[in-house]
């Protein structure tokens, strides 16, 4: 009896082996079939970058971009504490390795059948593959071709070719392709010139181009650009590059400010920059957008963008009052933004970043760095009619945050010492994102993320967009209270404000459903007003700039209410009868 139990886990430990053997011999055989027909290509189309035509929703031209700034040069003119930073930033092991990482390629592959996303680890030899031989879509077929070229790439080409072939394939931001091309478009230098810092910081770049350009870095962002930045710095350190006290002494290297296209001056900049924004969070590489060959149409509609700009302009000019009346002017130290968006179907109908691309690079429509103010009360009257409904006496400051999350904003309170900091509207928004805060409550509670993208297609590739709207995110109670507090709507019937909740802002006049309601953050260095009527929501920002440092300022002589006036204004142009909104 135990002979044959004996033989018959023989058997199967036998049969198992097999099995094995036969799927090592498998992989070994495909291996070395797909390293065979798989060769070197010719260089990808991508890097002759053509124009991307961006369009308004009736299909009439807004811009069209691709003025690409792309030189390549030869290693030995990239100072070597420069060529190291690259290296300490993506590839530490560049030149020991052969060429690829196993264990990246296969979390890029199961990130992609799996839909997770992005995924790093690549070496610098499969980034430098991609960038020149292949796509940046992120597909199995295009992963296991890369993994296979770079092999071969490392095993024909020396390091230090490689290395000049990722320095200057690249894509770094501002349409700079190379590092020649990032030296002057951030330091307004030749690439020789550069200092290990800038070098650093050139290397970050690379990880997120858009996000962690100095110019247009949210705060979060910047300090995450830093981040990478002092990552490269301490990994040189560790490999014995730098000195550890030269180390010590390196201060982040402030890039000048951009040069912007021809074709992006006046408010298109800004049109297009939100739209590349929303194009690269749906996963459409930096790389691949910048090669260019895209027609995408936004969802603007031309008279209302007409009609918020002109609006902006009346809302900030003001006469001076006097025995002798004075020409118009505008307070140089005053930045607005606005954005309006459709509640039902979230699309961006009409928004403003600002007057001139050229003149102010930041786009004040999708800026994060000031308080939300008086627009944050309703979503902490939202939260405390939730905890009410599920049992609880109040909403606590984590609850808030969870709301104002869950309802779109994505600014972090922590830093704020003040325990009341949530509530008090303390934390930092964009007009973009309180137009969707207060468009998801005007949707009964459904969440509105603002779209400004209606379709995006390069030859036959289109791009899959996430839908504006979504699942509910807060109850419809809560939502419809919320909103009533904004826009004097109805409230449920038979029921009257909570007790525990915080009052409507202000006493805001309903005129044919057309309402608003406005106020001042708590440092006066901004004033909001929210518009509703049956059809948009718009968020409108002033914000309080220095002219001269670009640095916050106190906003002065905002007696007239100019965000009610701006929202007066656009009311007034965009309604077919006549409303005299009385505002709040």
């Amino acid at each position: 009896m135990r002979m044959r139990m004996r033989l018959r886990r023989l058997l199967t430990w036998r049969k198992a082996l097999i099995a094995f053997v036969s799927l090592c011999l498998l992989v070994l055989a495909a291996f070395t079939v797909l390293y065979l027909v798989i060769d070197i290509p010719r260089p990808n189309e991508q890097a002759k970058a053509q124009s991307n035509v961006y369009l308004f929703g009736d299909g009439s031209r807004l811009a069209r971009t691709g003025e690409v700034n792309r030189e390549s040069v030869p290693l030995d003119r990239v100072p070597e504490d420069v060529r190291r930073a690259f290296v300490a930033a993506e590839n530490k092991d560049f030149y020991s390795d052969s060429g690829v990482s196993l264990s990246g390629t296969a979390r890029g592959v199961f990130s992609t059948l799996t839909g997770g996303g992005k995924q790093g680890g690549s070496t610098i030899t499969q980034q430098y593959v991609k960038n020149y031989y292949l796509s940046q879509e992120q597909t199995v077929t295009r992963k296991v071709k890369e993994l296979f070229i770079s092999l071969k790439v490392d095993r024909h080409n020396s390091k230090d070719d490689i290395l000049a072939g990722y320095l200057n394939s690249s894509y770094y931001g501002r349409l700079a392709y190379g590092v020649q091309a990032a030296a002057r478009a951030y330091y307004g230098k030749e690439v020789e010139d550069l200092d290990v810092e800038e070098g650093a910081y050139l290397a970050a770049l690379l990880q997120a181009p858009s996000q962690y350009d100095w110019a247009v870095a949210s705060p979060a962002d910047k300090k995450k650009a830093k981040a990478r930045w002092g990552y490269v710095l301490d990994n040189m350190v560790g490999e014995g590059w730098l000195d550890k006290d030269d180390r010590r002494r390196m201060r982040f290297p402030v890039p000048v400010a951009p040069k912007a296209s021809a074709e992006l001056a006046g408010e298109a900049g800004y049109l297009v920059d939100t739209a590349r924004r929303e194009l690269i969070a749906a996963g459409v590489g930096e790389q691949e957008l910048a090669g260019g060959g895209w027609r995408i149409t936004l969802s603007i509609e031309p008279d209302r963008q007409r009609a918020l700009r002109e609006a902006v302009t009346f809302g900030l000019t003001s006469s001076d009052r006097g025995p002798e009346p004075r020409a118009p002017r505008r307070d140089p130290d005053r930045q607005a933004g606005a954005v309006s968006v459709d509640p039902k179907t979230g699309r961006i109908v009409a928004l403003y970043g600002g007057d001139d691309y050229f003149k102010h690079y930041l786009n004040n429509a999708t800026r994060a760095d000031y308080q939300a103010g008086p627009t944050f009360a309703p979503v902490v009257l939202a939260s405390k009619i939730e905890a009410e409904e599920n049992g609880r006496s109040r909403a606590d400051q984590d609850m808030i945050r969870q709301t104002a999350k869950r309802l779109g904003m994505t600014a972090d309170p922590a830093g704020f010492a003040a325990p009341q900091a949530t509530s008090l509207g303390l934390m930092g928004a964009s007009p973009l994102e309180m137009a969707g805060v207060h468009a998801t409550l005007a949707n009964d509670g459904k969440k509105v993320t603002p779209s400004i993208v209606k379709s995006a297609r390069r030859g036959d590739r289109t791009v899959d967009l996430p839908d504006a709207t979504g699942d509910r995110v807060v109850g419809s109670t809560s939502a419809t209270f919320a909103h009533a507090s904004v826009s004097g709507g109805a409230r449920p019937a038979g029921t009257t404000w909570p007790e525990m909740s915080v009052p409507p802002l202000g006493d805001a006049a309903r005129v044919s459903g057309r309402t608003g309601a406005s106020g001042h953050t708590d440092d006066r260095k901004a004033e909001w007003f929210i518009g509703s009527t049956r059809d948009e929501v718009t968020s409108i920002a002033l914000f309080g700039e220095s002219a001269k440092t670009g640095k916050q300022v106190t906003l002065t002589g905002v007696g007239d209410e100019p965000a009610e006036r701006v929202w007066s204004a656009y009311l007034k142009a965009t309604v077919s009868e006549p409303a005299d909104h009385q505002g709040s």
